[in-house]
């Protein structure tokens, strides 16, 4: 494969999702494939992202769930604290999902939980001193993680990603909403 000057491939051979296209066009060019170009290798990257970063968050004990808890409570900053449903919502989970992650992270003494003063039903986690180092430390790691896999992009072509992706994300999220849909 030919290399550009910054060592990025200018020739690439077909890749998966083009012998997959290849294949379903000889057995049904009746059929518009074309959506695999873009949708199966995003299915594809996100696997792989997921995989890159998951090594990260295991050198520190943590798997993705976990790291996205410990992450959502620092970023709320002092006290570091949310409520259990709080939670779910920043991390897009059940809120059963969520009691299994808080209660392995109780278990570790990375949170803790108490009653709410606000309502006396309700349940406040909050970040123990050694969950607030252990996530300040393995989200430093986590970004240079990012840093590294999004160095395989130029800045510029990561720049025109982003702003790709974030209208795409607006479009569906919009196309998704039920109120949008009645407005």
């Amino acid at each position: 494969m030919e290399r550009s000057r910054d060592s990025r491939p200018t020739d690439p051979a077909p890749d998966h999702v083009a012998l997959i296209q290849a294949e379903w066009r000889r057995e049904r060019p009746d059929v518009d494939v074309s959506p695999q170009a873009v949708i199966g290798r995003l299915h594809r990257l996100a696997g792989r992202l997921t995989e890159e970063l998951c090594l990260v968050y295991g050198r520190y004990g943590l798997g993705e769930g976990e790291f996205d808890v410990l992450a959502a409570l620092r970023r709320a900053g002092a006290p570091f604290e949310r409520a259990p449903g709080e939670l779910a919502a920043h991390t897009m989970v059940t809120t059963g999902a969520m009691t299994k992650r808080i209660d392995r992270l109780e278990r570790a003494g990375l949170v803790t939980r108490r009653r709410s003063e606000a309502d006396g039903r309700g349940r406040v986690v909050a970040l123990t001193e050694a969950g607030r180092r252990l996530i300040d430390e393995a989200f430093t790691a986590h970004m240079r993680n990012e840093h590294r896999l999004l160095g395989l992009l130029t800045t510029e072509e990561a720049a025109a990603l982003e702003g790709l992706l974030t209208t795409w994300q607006q479009r569906l999220d919009h196309l998704m909403d039920p109120a949008a849909k009645s407005g």
